[in-house]
């Protein structure tokens, strides 16, 4: 009984899962991108990321390299690794030394109501009220946390005029935006491009995509000596080692099983739970100190996520 009803319901656990998995490595990543840059951790992961696939692959399906995926499958997954992993993990993992993962995570949650808007823009699918409402409660679970009223000091010295001001550097905001933005197009081309091919080996194509995009970015910016420092530092290496395997191995793959097997709204709603997931991580292994509001805010946002795909 309890077998069959998880087995009707894989696409949901398999969301919750990757949301889980998603909490560990944006605390190990960010950790690993504040001792050596974020552009080496993002190589370095996706290097480790494709020999676990690799190995993965040769054990169950016999193949260690997707030789058997057709000119559809490389064409869009391959689109579907640019966009998510080299421009969208490009912009997130310099969020993550700038604002934090849990600031980061939670711009994140726009993710899947951009995936929405581009199924909009792109394949004609529809959008009602409801969901309009669920973006609304978004922006404002979002603006809650990091935006702040002024202090009487500067209100006085602003006649009297009260002011909001970010309560984080916008920098790092419009960073996570645009991981957010890479996530949710990369969310929405994965779904295409994979169709019923094998899970595991669809995002191998991506992180080979992806690791050929930040090889490309390591010459053109030439960071070789960036590369070989971060190499040296084991301690980086310990967190880069434990964000490959929960991250790009696990994290992704679960992702995409869990878009193959339930809607892509309910499977973005489910996995978008990681702001609030990360709440008591940052408090206990960071010490950071929460404000109420953050709370209520983070709250706020996933359930307008949640409201957007009911």
């Amino acid at each position: 009984m309890l077998i069959d009803f998880i087995s009707s319901r894989q696409g949901e656990f398999a969301a919750l899962l990757t949301a889980f998995f998603w909490t560990i490595t944006a605390l190990a990543f960010e950790s690993a991108s504040k001792k050596v840059g974020s552009l080496s951790v993002n190589l370095i992961r996706l290097v480790a990321a494709l020999g676990l696939l690799t190995i993965f692959s040769f054990i169950i399906r016999g193949i260690p390299f997707p030789t058997d995926a057709s000119a559809h499958n490389w064409i869009w997954l391959s689109l579907s690794g640019l966009v998510g992993f080299v421009l969208g993990d490009l912009f997130l993992f310099r969020a993550y030394v700038v604002v934090g993962a849990r600031i980061s995570m939670l711009i994140m949650s726009l993710a899947p109501p951009i995936a929405a808007l581009i199924g909009w823009l792109t394949l004609g699918e529809q959008l009602n009220y409801k969901q309009g409402l669920g973006m609304l409660l978004t922006f404002i679970g979002i603006a809650l946390v990091v935006l702040h009223r002024e202090d009487k000091d500067a209100l006085q010295l602003n006649g009297g005029r009260r002011k909001f001001k970010f309560s984080y550097p916008i920098t790092g905001l419009l960073l996570a935006f645009g991981g957010a933005v890479g996530q949710g197009g990369g969310l929405v081309l994965s779904k295409y491009g994979m169709g019923d091919y094998n899970v595991f080996a669809a995002v191998q194509i991506r992180v080979i995509t992806g690791v050929i995009g930040f090889l490309a970015l390591f010459v053109i910016l030439n960071r070789w000596g960036a590369l070989s420092l971060a190499l040296k530092n084991r301690q980086a290496m310990g967190r880069l080692s434990i964000g490959a395997f929960f991250g790009p191995f696990l994290g992704v793959s679960f992702s995409l099983w869990a878009v193959r097997y339930t809607s892509t709204g309910v499977a973005s709603a489910i996995m978008s739970i990681v702001p609030v997931l990360i709440i008591p991580a940052s408090i206990y292994f960071h010490k950071e100190k929460l404000k109420m509001k953050e709370i209520i805010g983070a709250i706020i946002a996933i359930f307008g996520v949640f409201l957007f795909f009911l």
